[in-house]
């Protein structure tokens, strides 16, 4: 059952500087175009590209901290609009976003109890100091962070890394969510404690039938992570279909290209034939499909047309018309 999904997701954002077109004006950003993707309930879904590609504006729009210029998002099933008030809150309530930063998603003031306990009191789940204290105790525990007397109590700067990271985690299950967002999360803690708190993270999910949505830059973490991933490259989707299926028979150049580039003890020089080069504008992004001018198989059509979606079978399909001309024949 799909818990949260994104149908067509754009969004345009306006420059903060640079040249002005006709009127004044300056173009947009177009940051996010035509993005459609699902959650499932205690699935893991990964969303996978290099930095500046979308992913962060795909779950700011999932999590309606932003507007989307087009498309909408539905929660079972159901269009929603909820960027303030209390139809914001109800669903912050259920969609929860863990940020890359724990310790600036942490107010250093704070300790750890009041981290946990004020969503507990803002949506009515602990009404006395002893259910209050019951509960945080259940969040420390759940995330392992255990003995929970000795994590109460301290400060943010107090923890390591990977422990606020678990505080962060533990506070967006005290609202008891349907669908978790999580943007980087492992990305600024050390590598020795990134697969603690992946393992944590996918345990939750199963544990409490959570549809979790994890990005990532890292296409070998999503690998072993998740069921699904999806690729994304310069505002656009190019890629899905289930893990070992993509990975092991990936049909677009910039898949092949994100799993050439991941770390792999059996290969000890980068292919031959790869074009270099930068990740285009969003300001002005070429025509046709994005990656055509970094793309070592590019076709004349790739430069002119967007290509469409072409099924390859078990829910696995691109856009790329390399790969719809290999159907074809």
């Amino acid at each position: 059952m799909n818990i949260l999904e994104g149908r067509d997701l754009t969004k345009h954002f306006t420059a903060a500087r640079g040249p002005r077109g006709r009127f004044g004006k300056r173009p947009p950003v177009r940051a996010v175009e035509d993005v459609s993707i699902a959650l499932r309930a205690g699935a893991v879904t990964a969303l996978v590209g290099e930095s500046g590609c979308g992913k962060s504006t795909v779950a700011r729009l999932l999590a309606q901290v932003y507007p989307p210029t087009s498309g909408e998002v539905l929660l079972r099933g159901e269009p929603v609009r909820a960027h303030r008030g209390a139809a914001f809150r109800e669903y912050r309530r259920q969609v929860q976003l863990i940020f890359q930063d724990p310790f600036a998603s942490l107010n250093p003031f704070h300790r750890v109890r009041y981290h946990l306990a004020r969503p507990l009191r803002l949506h009515g789940h602990a009404r006395t100091d002893a259910e209050e204290r019951e509960q945080v105790a259940e969040l420390l525990e759940r995330v392992s962070l255990t003995p929970v007397e000795q994590f109460m109590d301290k400060m943010p700067h107090e923890l390591s890394g990977g422990q606020r990271q678990r505080v962060a985690i533990a506070r967006a299950l005290a609202v008891r969510p349907v669908a978790l967002i999580a943007d980087e999360p492992v990305s600024m803690l050390d590598v020795s404690i990134r697969l603690g708190v992946l393992r944590l993270l996918e345990g939750l999910a199963r544990e409490n039938d959570l549809a979790l949505l994890y990005i990532t830059h890292d296409i070998a973490s999503a690998r072993y992570f998740a069921e699904d991933i999806t690729v994304m490259y310069a505002g656009r989707l190019i890629e899905s279909g289930p893990s070992e299926e993509l990975t092991q028979s990936p049909r677009h150049p910039y898949t092949r290209l994100l799993l050439e580039s991941a770390p792999d003890p059996d290969r000890v020089a980068a292919p031959e034939g790869r074009r270099h080069g930068e990740p285009p504008s969003l300001i002005d992004p070429p025509g046709g499909c994005r990656f055509h001018p970094r793309c070592p198989v590019a076709l004349p059509v790739c430069s002119t047309e967007v290509p469409g979606r072409t099924e390859l079978g078990e829910g696995h399909w691109t856009h790329c018309w390399q790969a719809e001309a290999t159907l074809a024949r």
